[in-house]
């Protein structure tokens, strides 16, 4: 599943010619862009890329704020933001996601960078360690975010 939004075309109304010119070159041929074709960690390791391991830990933490305060903030890695993940077009990314044993809450990850669905990585409770990895394909800066579709308080996590 990707978060990718596509355009659909209604061949009812669409030229014939332009049906007969696109049988014509062959046909369209949809292809899945490896990105999205493969997820797993060890065949995504055997392909030859470069593969970034982003190793972060999902835990609550007191912080501080202005006039002297704290708030109570689920983090990764006891930062907010979470810390950076720098990567080069094409790279593998091998998250993997660790919840401490005494932590009192699970966490998950939502990485947009990986254009998959939130609920391919679920949540992860305390105790446990959870991984995926994808091919950075596409350019740009992207949020992560805690996610899991089985949270409690989600709204809360990403808040």
């Amino acid at each position: 599943q990707t978060q990718i939004s596509g355009q659909g075309l209604d061949i009812n109304k669409m030229d014939v010619d332009v049906l007969e010119q696109i049988h014509q070159m062959g046909g369209l041929q949809l292809v899945m862009p490896q990105a999205f074709a493969e997820t797993d960690c060890g065949a995504l390791a055997d392909t030859g890329r470069t593969v970034v391991e982003f190793n972060l830990t999902g835990e609550s933490v007191e912080l501080p704020i202005m006039g002297g305060k704290t708030y109570n903030a689920m983090t990764f890695s006891g930062q907010v933001p979470g810390p950076t993940l720098r990567v080069t077009q094409g790279d593998v990314v091998q998250m993997t996601l660790t919840i401490p044993a005494d932590e009192v809450t699970g966490h998950g990850n939502d990485m947009h960078a990986s254009q998959m669905s939130a609920t391919y990585f679920d949540s992860v409770n305390p105790g446990e360690t959870s991984q995926y990895c994808y091919i950075a394909e596409s350019a740009g800066v992207f949020k992560y975010h805690c996610s899991g579709v089985h949270l409690a308080g989600m709204d809360q996590h990403v808040l």
